[in-house]
């Protein structure tokens, strides 16, 4: 009997939510699905009646939130699944309730307030273009997920018609979101974690020294620096803000698969994330790897995989003090009238490195900015943090273009992180589109 009360009072929402549930559906004989909403207001999904009851649902931005609103058609997807429940649950005045159902008229569903900013959205959306790739913005002090596009895309709206056109193509996968599903190389945005790794071990960047000649060849295996530039000498700063692999190679080389893999696995891969939906993040290092494979891991390269959602997670940890906050998408959830039903409070899910460590990477993003591969972020109304990547995915050496970072580096307010599939270095293709989403916030 206790456990019948606790079930009824707590644990039923979550069964009755759940997407495998399919006595969801049929919620919808007596509920109109309710209203997505985007935090500034604008309707994202909405269904429309006509005269003769025929439900239609319409996404008025079409492609531009396909990913992270998703869809009620042939099966469920982004927010429509995980609100499901929620959507298909009416909280109208009781009296109204009492008599749409001496009517035999249907209730309507609650609305979803959502955490993500149609503006911020279109300007991502924009940058990036007809290319492919994902853009994730969040809030570091509470979780709120801002912004998620990835493309190639697709149009909800017609996905019914397009369907068996949409799960047959395999060159495009435009159904897979690629910010929370995709799965790269991080290249050296991974840096950040071989470089809390190093100060882990040592207690301290000072005192580290690299003569870079644009390559380093260790035990017949050689790794050069971006286009082989020569970067001289330089300490773990420079080093850092030059994205020098050759000096971070040699760094791997010295803290071993052992301690790459357990910091790594300290920021959650190999490990569940805090996400509905997502891509398990893959480190293979272990105290057994071999000295190449070490020095491509501790660069962001051999066989780790990263999705732009977890790189965002990391940066959100280093921009809040080493918390990393639960990321969510529901901000509230109103009636018809409304009024408030549900309201998201912000909370911690876990701290995944100190707020020293936090700190100290801080430091080495900013210069990355001020002095490095950033620089074009630099001298504006806002301060930047943050870090480049060039991934590269095949034999011939084209590469991913990455950033991850955080605008208003004292008090942090966005943390952004973009991946351009085959756009070269991080500061040709990821960085110009970090720049218009920082400058639109800060326009605003």
């Amino acid at each position: 009997m206790g456990y019948l009360i606790y079930f009824d009072g707590f644990k039923s929402d979550d069964f009755i939510n759940s997407p495998y549930n399919t006595r969801q559906d049929s919620f919808s004989d007596r509920v109109v699905r309710g209203k997505i909403l985007s935090s500034d207001g604008q309707i994202l999904a909405q269904t429309n009646v006509s005269e003769d009851g025929t439900e239609t649902r319409n996404y008025p931005y079409s492609n531009m939130f396909s990913h992270v609103v998703g869809y009620d058609t042939n099966g469920k997807s982004g927010l429509e699944s995980e609100a499901n429940f929620t959507l298909l649950t009416s909280h109208s005045f009781f009296l109204t309730q009492m008599k749409n159902q001496f009517l035999n008229e249907k209730n309507t569903g609650d609305t979803v307030v959502s955490t993500l900013n149609a503006n911020l959205q279109s300007i991502a959306y924009n940058a990036l273009g007809d290319r492919r790739g994902a853009v994730v913005v969040m809030e570091p002090s509470t979780g709120k997920r801002l912004v998620e596009v990835s493309k190639p895309d697709f149009d909800p709206n017609t996905i019914g018609d397009n369907w068996d056109y949409l799960v047959n193509d395999e060159n495009d996968s435009s159904l897979l979101n690629r910010a929370t599903n995709g799965a790269y190389p991080p290249g050296s945005t991974f840096k950040v974690v071989t470089a809390l790794d190093y100060f882990r071990k040592k207690g301290t960047f000072e005192g580290y020294n690299y003569l870079c000649e644009g390559s380093i060849t260790l035990q017949d295996h050689t790794i050069h620096c971006y286009h082989n530039t020569v970067h001289g000498q330089e300490n773990f700063y420079s080093a850092f803000a030059n994205s020098c692999n050759c000096a971070f190679a040699d760094i791997g080389v010295g803290l071993g698969g052992a301690s790459l893999r357990e910091t790594a696995e300290n920021l959650l891969f190999n490990k569940s994330l805090p996400l509905n939906s997502y891509r398990t993040s893959s480190f293979s290092l272990d105290a057994d790897s071999v000295t190449p494979l070490i020095m491509q891991t501790a660069i962001g390269q051999g066989n780790t995989l990263v999705s732009p959602m977890h790189m965002a997670l990391i940066t959100c940890a280093i921009a809040n003090d080493g918390v990393l906050m639960k990321p969510y998408l529901i901000d509230e959830v109103v009636n018809d009238n409304g009024d408030s039903v549900k309201k998201t409070e912000p909370v911690a899910y876990k701290r995944l490195m100190s707020s020293n460590e936090a700190n100290l990477l801080g430091k080495l993003m900013k210069q990355v900015v001020d002095s490095g591969t950033a620089s074009a972020l630099s001298g504006r109304s806002y301060t930047v943090a943050g870090k480049t990547g060039s991934a590269e995915f095949d034999e011939e050496g084209h590469s991913h273009s990455w950033f991850i970072g955080y605008s208003n580096v004292d008090d942090p307010d966005l943390v952004v992180a973009v991946i351009v599939e085959n756009g070269g270095s991080g500061s040709e293709a990821a960085v110009p589109i970090a720049g218009q989403i920082f400058d639109a916030y800060y326009a605003s």
